[in-house]
Formats: C-alpha cells, structure tokens, sequence
C-alpha cells in the first residue's frame, strides 16, 4: 500500500508538532502561537529534516480563514458593523495611507521604483485576520465596542485590498513607467470590482438572508445533530467558496457574510459550538504555514532591512492607529487595543508580494523582508497585547473597562456595583438561566443576571431582574456583582472553560460562597471543580436520576 500522502502528513505532523510546541511556549508563560510558528519554521523548506507541502498547507489555512471569520459573523449583527461605520471606514482607510507612506520611503531609501513603494507599502498596511481575530477572541473583545471596531476596521481593510489586488495588473504598466492608460484599463476594473462586491452584499441580504437560516431550522427539526453540524459547515464554506468564484470577494468577507446573516438565526449559538472544533484546528494550521515561510538565513544577511520593516509594522501602524482612534474621540483604552490588534501582517500581505514579484513591480527581496516582518510582528504580538494588559491594569485601574452594552464613544464609566444583598448572582440568561430565573422569580429572592448576548440580558430586564450586560469573567464584572453580599452564583453558560475562570474570578472574592455551575462531560465537572465550584450539574446525570426515580416501584 503506498504511504505517499502529503495531505495527511502536513496535517498530522504539522498538528503534533504544533502541540507539542505550543504547550511549551504556554509552560513558558508565552503564547501558544509562538510554539505553532515555530512548529511551521521545523516542517519549512529553510530548515533540515522533514519539508511538507507548502500548497497543502496554505490551503489548510485558508480554511482556518474561511472558518474563523464565519464564526466572528456569528457573533456579529449588520447594526453592529454600522454602527462602527464612522470610525472604522475612516479610520482604515487613513492608516492604511499612513502605513503605505511608511513604506513607500522604506523602499524609496532601498533605491526601489515607485510602484514597489507602492506594493510594499500596501502589504504592510493590512492586518492579518487570524492573528487580530485570535487577540480578541482569547480576551473576550469581540462583542465589545472595542471589538466592532477592530472587526469594522479589518473587513475594510479586505475589501481595500480586494480593489488593490484587481487595480493592480492594470495598473502596472503605469507603476513601470510605461503609458497608453485609459478607461478600459483602469476604471472598468474599479467599477466591476464594486460592482461585484454590491451584488454579493445584495444577494446576501436579499437571498441569504431569507434561505440560510430557513436551511438551518430546516436541519434541526430532523432532529440529527450530525446533518446540522455538516449543515454549518456546508453554509460556511459553501457561502465563502462561491463569494470568491462568483463575485471575486475573499473567502474572509464571503464567510464573515454568512456568520452574519446567521446570526439573526436563534440557531446561531448552536451553530457556533458545532464548528469551533474544527475552527481552532485549522487556525492552528494556518500560523504553521506561515511559519513554514520563514527562512532564518534571510533575516541573519539583512537584519537591518528586516528591523525597519518591523518597526514599521508594529510601530508606525500602531502609533498611526492610536492617534486615528483618539482623534475621533474614543478612549485611551479603545486606541490601545485597536492599535495592538492591527501591529503585525498576514494573509492578504503575502498575496500582495506574490503578485507584486508577478507582475514585475517589486523585486524578490521585497516578498522575502514582508514574510520575515509577517512572521516576526505576529510572533511579537501577543507579547504586544500581554504589555497591552499590564498598561490598562496598572495607571488606568481605577478605570475600569467595562461591559459591551456599557461601553461608549468618549471616557468611559466604571460599572457601578449592585447594591443587591442576600441576592443570587445568576451567570447566563439562555435556555437553562431563562428557566432558573423563572422558577426562581415567584419566591422573591433578589436577582442578578449576568450574559454578555444583549438578546439575553434585554429578556432578563423585562422579567424583572438586575442586570449587568457584559462577561462574567472579566474582573470588573465580577466585582460588580457584590458577591462578597451575594446568597450564591449560579453559573448557567454552556461553555465550561469559560465558566472555571468565572469561578475562579468569584472565589477570589469570596471564599465561603456557594457556586453551582453546569458542565456536559466528567471532565468539564473537574474543570470546575478545580477551580472552586461548590457543587456541578451535569444534565446527564440529572436526566438518568429522574429516569430511575420515576421507575415504579421494585417488589
């Protein structure tokens, strides 16, 4: 039997080695990504030993990508990318000028031409989408103010380099010095490209908005769990594969639509879980293949190429970006954590080397000083965002941020403590909290509800119940809960991990409270338990114990 399988070798190795790495960076207090760029930098070409696909494994990525942004678009509503609008178009756009400019005069000092100014400038301007997304998602950002922008400010970013990527083969006789320019060659390609952009957007609001969540009750009421979970699987890739063929918008925007439109769905948060699995494993993937691009050898002959380049990634976009956000009236805070988010560059960087090297416009080396600045700005940045943690926890501690629902333009408020006491601190007003608070509300015990879904916090507050819109594991949350004064805290959230450090947080602030929490497998309840839950419901155990007492009586 032949054993040449490239496909499964670059997955498994790739896999492995990015556990084994990663749980060695995290055992070193750094950040996994760290280890799973260097898994990528020990299966690449520029190292000894075993080489995988470099094809196989950018495919792979690519479906990280596509997953990873379905997933944000899950959590993210049309009136929440509008709402950023004002900032996010704007804000983009200048800071991709001001990174463009930056390099522009890096290559104007190598002795480059204009158009490879040009190139190199507008692939250091671009974020990369799974770094930025990972940042926010491992902080709990996304649903915040601070969040909609980020995410507001990268698929601006996309679509800018969607038209700089159809611009530029037309363009390139103009960049070389050539002539003989006119309508046909520059502005039908401009027009056609928003073109085909609007009419993705209106199929997906028109069409999409009507047929995919209809296929997705469609599939639950089969009562099949596995043709729901290929259901979302078949809407996310389905949705970014034909947004690419169909309209030439990236696998990204296409897939971040879909989410979108989903999540109107109250299947969403169904949809979510089912393929987060499968979304982690291929954003691991993805930092392998960038990592296989890294070539040591490179950065040793032009280190000094290379510093400049990162200088200009991780500072001139991040002072540009905080100033852009405070210019417009956000928070120190706010412009803190844009700036981190968008100092380091990714997927659309390499394309735009690529096709600059193509195309004749910028020389070899130019593709090779964007892959080493890509490689080292997102080794760098959660190294960045740990700095970025200490800053806003040490002078602005007495600042608090708060809530997304709290969360403003401008200086932002402290969440005010309850002043509930003997009350139940209830974490989770869905389909279990929901019931909990109903069956808890005719004894009259105080209430206080915590969720993070507006949707979820909105009912609590029309059932009559304190609320606090915002994470639960997030310390300022916490502490405005007065659990020193609370009866006990219930933690009613589906996912486990995020429930221990909700524990954690609480049995910080007071050691003798009761807290009940909710887990689905044997090794959820020791999570928990570990980290201080006085008791954990399992619905499978309650669900066999019901069965057996309502077994008549044995004789």
């Amino acid at each position: 039997m032949p054993h040449h399988t490239p496909l499964i070798a670059t997955i498994v190795i790739g896999l492995v080695l990015a556990f084994v790495l990663g749980a060695v960076a995290h055992r070193l207090k750094a950040s996994p990504l760290v280890g799973y760029l260097l898994a990528g930098v020990l299966i690449g070409p520029f190292t000894p030993g075993y080489i995988a696909d470099q094809h196989i494994a950018d495919q792979l990525a690519e479906i990280g990508v596509i997953l990873l942004m379905f997933g944000v678009g899950l959590h993210f509503s049309l009136t929440d990318l509008l709402s950023v609008r004002a900032i996010a178009i704007p804000g983009a756009v200048a800071q991709i000028a001001v990174a463009t400019l930056l390099g522009m005069a890096l290559a104007h000092a190598f002795g480059w031409t204009f158009g490879a100014g040009l190139v190199f400038g507008l692939s250091l301007s671009v974020a990369s989408t799974v770094v930025l997304l990972r940042a926010m998602q491992e902080r709990r950002l996304i649903e915040t103010e601070r969040g909609r922008i980020a995410v507001g400010w990268l698929i601006v970013e996309d679509i800018a380099m969607v038209l700089a990527l159809v611009l530029l083969p037309p363009l390139a006789g103009i960049l070389k010095g050539q002539s003989g320019a006119d309508f046909v060659t520059l502005g039908l390609p401009l027009l056609l490209t928003i073109g085909k952009v609007g009419a993705f957007v209106v199929v997906m609001l028109v069409i999409g908005r009507r047929a995919i969540p209809w296929l997705l009750h469609y599939v639950a009421h089969t009562g099949s769990r596995e043709l729901f979970r290929l259901a979302v699987l078949a809407i996310a890739l389905g949705v970014a594969y034909g947004a690419a063929m169909l309209f030439d918008v990236s696998f990204a925007l296409g897939a971040f639509f879909a989410g979108m439109i989903l999540s109107e769905s109250e299947l969403s948060q169904r949809a979510a879980n089912e393929s987060l699995p499968l979304r982690d494993a291929f954003a691991v993937l993805f930092f392998v293949s960038v990592g296989m691009l890294f070539d040591p050898m490179a950065v040793m002959q032009h280190w000094m190429l290379v510093l400049a380049t990162v200088a200009i990634i991780v500072f001139g976009k991040s002072v540009a970006a905080y100033a852009i956000v405070r210019v417009f009236g956000h928070s120190h805070a706010t412009a803190m954590t844009i700036s981190a988010s968008l100092a380091q560059i990714g997927e659309f960087s390499f394309i735009l080397a690529a096709l600059g090297v193509t195309l004749g416009l910028m020389p070899e080396r130019g593709r090779d000083l964007i892959l080493a600045g890509a490689i080292l700005s997102i080794m760098l940045n959660p190294f960045l965002f740990a700095l970025l943690d200490r800053v806003l926890a040490g002078p602005d501690a007495a600042k608090p941020v708060p809530a997304p629902a709290a969360e403003a333009d401008g200086p932002r408020e402290p969440v005010p403590v309850t002043a509930l006491t003997g009350h139940i601190v209830l974490v989770g007003h869905g389909r279990v909290g929901g019931f909990i608070g109903e069956a808890l509300r005719p004894t009259g015990v105080p209430m206080l509800v915590i969720d993070n879904a507006p949707d979820n916090a909105e009912r609590a507050r029309q059932r009559g119940f304190e609320t606090i819109a915002g994470n639960a594991a997030d310390p300022e949350i916490v502490a405005a809960a007065n659990l020193p004064a609370a009866r006990c805290l219930l933690v009613a959230i589906p996912d486990a991990f995020e429930g221990g450090q909700v524990v954690d947080q609480a049995r910080r602030l007071n050691t003798g409270l009761p807290i009940i929490a909710r887990a689905h497998s044997e090794a959820e309840i020791e999570h928990l338990k570990k980290h201080g839950a006085t008791a954990v419901v399992m619905s499978e155990h309650e669900t066999a114990k019901a069965m057996i007492e309502g077994i008549p009586p044995l004789s």
